[in-house]
C-alpha cells in the first residue's frame, strides 16, 4: 500500500506483523495502566503514537495510503473486521451466507448507530462503494471493488451503475454479486475501500469527510474528536459502538512528527507510547543500539520497497535500460549499512510471504556486469552512443531520512556502475503522490503492504497503464490476459502458477525495480498490550490496553 498505498518509509523502512510483548522503557509505560484482564485501572487509558504526516485523505472511498488507512480503521468498521489472529470476523455484519455458487454474498447487518445516533443500514454500503466507483469521484481505489459484478463497467463508463451487483434489499440486508468466486472477498470487506459512509450526512455535504465535527460521523471503535491539520488526530472511544465493551482505550493522540530522531526522543521522555513502525519510523542511526539493549522488535511483512520507472518518458520507455538501472543497485548493502532492520533484498514483486521462491528472485543482486549488458543494449536500442548522451535522470522520494540515506546510496551506485549522474528530488508526501500518479517524475519511490493476503494484489495495480495506483505507464497484453485466467481459475495450485507467470511478465519487462521487502521494527511501553498488527502491517487499536 495495498498498496497497499503503500505507504510511508516512516511505515515502511521499518519492521514487523504482529504484536509481541516487548522492548519499551519504563518511562513511556508507566504514566498509563489497566488490569491484566484489560479492565480499567486508576490510570488513564490514553495512547499516545506517531503517525508521520498529515493523512492524504479520511474519506473512505478516497484514501489510498497507510497513513489514512491508520485513522480509518481505528474510527470505521466494514461489514468485517480482520481479528486478532489475523483471519477476518464478522463486524458490522452480525451474519454473512454465501451462495453454493461462491458469487453471491448475502450480509444481514447487526444492530449498530453511527457516532452520531444514527443506525448503520446496508444503504451506507451500498452508498460508499457505488460512490467509490463511479468515475466523477476519481477513486484511486475503485479497482478494489472490480470483484464484483458490473463494478469494473461502471467505473470505467462503459457500463450503468444500475447493473453492479451491489443491493441494499433493505436496513438489514446488503446483496452482494460477484463476477467470479473470490476466495478472499472477507477480506477485501475489512480493507478501507469497503467501508461504510453515513449517507444521510455525505448526501447531505459533500466536504463531510474534510475536518472532524458533527458531519464526520463514523461506525467504528473510536470518533474523531479533533483533527489540527499538519499537526495531530484525536481520537475517542466511540460509546455508540455496538462492541464498547471491548475497547479500553479512552483516548489515542496521533501526532505528525516526520523525524525519527525525534520520534524516539519522545518515547525515551515519556511523550510517546510507541515509535517505529507500522505507523512512524525509529532512525537508522539507532538501530544498532536498540537491538542491543532488547529493545527492539522485529518482524517480517507482506511488502516492498520499490521505485518505479516512467516508461512513457526517455529513456526509461526501454525495457533493457530499465534493467541496467535495476541490476545495478547492491541491496544487501543497502541492508547492512542503512536499514539495518533484516530486510529481504527484493529481486521479485511478490513477497516470498506469498511466493516462498522469491526469496531467490529473478536476477541476482549486485550484478553490475550484466546490469552494463543492459545499458549498452538500451543505448543502441534508442539510438545513442553512449551515457553522455542520456536525457538528465532525476530519482524522486517523498522526504524522509530514510528514504533520503537509500537515495543516495542508489545514486552512488548507478554513478559507479553506470557511470550516470542523477539528480535527487524529494516533496512531502501529499504533494509526492500528487506527482506519482500524474507520472510527474522519471524513477519515483514508492512501498506497498498488501491490502490482503493474497498475491494478486503486488500484481492488479499494473493491469491498467491508467489504473489507480500503477504510477508508470505500463500495460502488457500477456500480462493482463494471465490476471483473467486467474480471476476465473477455480483450482488453487493452477490460479498460483498463473499469478506467478503474471510476475515473470513484469520482471521481464522491469516496469518497476525491487529493492527489499519489508520487515518492520518498533520499541513500545512495557504495558501495553494487545495493540493488533496483521501479517500485512495493518494496525489496530480496538483491544489495546495499558496493563
Amino acid at each position: 500500500m495495498k498498496k497497499r498505498l503503500s505507504v510511508l518509509f516512516s511505515m515502511l523502512l521499518v519492521l514487523s506483523m504482529f504484536l509481541a510483548a516487548c522492548g519499551g522503557n519504563d518511562n513511556a509505560g508507566n504514566d498509563n495502566g489497566g488490569d491484566k484482564d484489560g479492565s480499567k485501572s486508576d490510570v488513564p487509558q490514553e495512547l499516545r503514537v506517531n503517525i508521520n504526516s498529515e493523512p492524504p485523505s479520511l474519506h473512505p472511498g478516497l484514501a489510498k495510503d497507510s497513513t489514512s488507512g491508520t485513522v480509518l480503521r481505528q474510527t470505521f468498521e466494514g461489514l468485517t473486521r480482520i481479528g486478532k489472529d489475523g483471519k477476518p470476523i464478522e463486524a458490522a455484519a452480525e451474519k454473512i451466507e454465501v451462495s453454493e455458487d461462491q458469487k453471491v454474498y448475502t450480509f444481514t447487518l447487526r444492530d449498530a448507530q453511527w457516532s452520531n445516533g444514527d443506525p448503520v443500514v446496508a444503504k451506507d454500503f451500498e452508498y460508499a462503494w457505488k460512490w467509490a466507483l463511479d468515475p466523477n469521484n476519481q477513486s484511486e481505489y475503485a479497482y478494489q471493488l472490480y470483484y464484483i459484478k458490473g463494478a469494473e463497467a461502471a467505473n470505467t463508463g462503459s457500463g450503468s451503475m444500475d447493473d453492479v451487483g451491489i443491493v441494499a434489499k433493505d436496513d438489514k440486508t446488503l446483496e452482494v454479486t460477484l463476477e467470479n468466486p473470490t476466495p478472499f472477498f472477507l477480506e477485501l470487506t475489512a480493507f478501507y475501500t469497503y467501508l461504510p459512509i453515513n449517507s444521510k450526512i455525505a448526501e447531505a455535504n459533500k466536504d463531510w469527510a474534510n475536518d472532524a465535527g458533527e458531519n464526520y460521523t463514523s461506525n467504528g471503535p473510536f470518533v474523531m474528536t479533533e483533527w489540527s491539520h499538519s499537526d495531530k488526530i484525536v481520537l475517542e472511544k466511540n460509546d455508540t459502538y455496538w462492541d464498547k465493551d471491548a475497547v479500553k482505550l479512552e483516548k489515542i493522540e496521533m501526532i505528525m512528527i516526520n523525524d525519527p530522531n525525534t520520534e524516539l526522543s519522545m518515547f525515551d521522555n515519556g511523550e510517546l507510547h510507541w515509535a517505529g513502525a507500522p505507523t512512524g519510523a525509529l532512525p537508522t542511526d539507532a538501530m544498532q543500539a536498540l537491538k542491543d539493549d532488547g529493545r527492539l522488535i522485529t518482524k517480517p511483512i507482506a511488502g516492498i520497497y520499490n521505485y518505479k520507472f516512467n516508461t512513457t518518458v526517455e529513456p526509461f520507455n526501454n525495457a533493457n535500460i530499465r534493467k541496467a538501472f535495476t541490476f545495478a543497485i547492491n541491496r544487501q548493502e543497502i541492508i547492512d549499512n542503512i536499514l539495518q532492520g533484516e530486510q529481504l533484498p527484493a529481486q521479485a514483486i511478490v513477497p516470498p510471504t506469498m511466493f516462498p521462491e522469491n526469496e531467490e528472485g529473478y536476477f541476482a543482486d549486485n550484478d553490475a556486469e550484466k546490469a552494463k549488458e543492459y545499458l549498452q543494449k538500451g543505448l543502441e536500442e534508442l539510438g545513442l552512443k553512449d551515457v553522455s548522451e542520456l536525457p538528465a535522470i532525476t530519482l524522486s522520494y517523498n522526504t524522509s531520512e530514510g528514504h533520503q540515506k537509500i537515495a543516495q546510496a542508489i545514486q552512488d551506485m548507478w554513478k559507479q556502475n553506470l557511470g550516470v549522474e542523477v539528480t535527487l528530488d524529494n516533496q512531502e508526501w501529499a504533494v509526492f503522490l500528487d506527482k506519482m500518479h500524474s507520472l510527474d517524475y522519471q524513477v519515483g519511490r514508492m512501498g506497498w503492504l498488501g491490502d490482503f493476503n493474497d498475491a494478486i494484489n503486488f500484481l492488479e495495480m499494473y493491469r491498467d497503464a491508467d489504473g489507480g495506483n500503477n504510477d508508470t505507464g505500463w500495460e502488457s497484453k500477456k500480462f493482463q490476459d494471465l490476471l483473467a485466467q486467474s480471476a476465473v481459475e477455480t483450482d488453487a495450485e493452477k490460479r498460483q502458477q498463473l499469478l506467478k507467470d503474471a510476475e515473470a511478465v513484469i520482471m521481464d519487462e522491469m516496469p518497476v525495480m525491487p529493492i527489499y521487502f519489508y520487515t518492520e521494527n518498533w520499541v513500545q511501553a512495557d504495558n501495553l498490550k494487545d495493540v493488533v498488527i496483521s501479517g500485512l502491517g495493518d494496525v489496530q487499536y480496538k483491544w489495546a490496553y495499558f496493563e
